[in-house]
């Protein structure tokens, strides 16, 4: 992966972490309904769970705070195929090759 295209994907990754406002009550409502109902977003909220806590263990490794990003690229480059892969494996009861 090149400078530029990780800098993308670290942009992408925040725009999704980013809190978007809500309007009114009745966007609130809508935004838990599509939330509760939706299995793309229980995904990607299991995944940001997964890059905070390789954070949090790659912090701890360290010695210090190593960000948001550095723990968010770490965990692409490194992690999220097996992830992923064990993912699917779960849900269709058939494992992985990749371990």
């Amino acid at each position: 992966m090149r400078f530029g295209e990780s800098y993308h994907v670290t942009q992408f990754y925040k725009l999704l972490f980013e809190k978007i406002p809500m309007v009114d009550e009745k966007d609130r409502d809508q935004t838990r309904v599509f939330a509760d109902r939706s299995s793309l977003y229980r995904e990607f909220l299991q995944e940001r769970e997964e890059i905070l806590k390789h954070k949090w263990l790659e912090s701890e490794k360290a010695g210090r705070d190593i960000g948001f990003e550095r723990a968010l690229l770490d965990w692409i480059r490194n992690h999220r195929d097996r992830w992923k892969a064990s993912r699917r494996a779960g849900q269709t009861g058939v494992p992985t090759s990749q371990s």
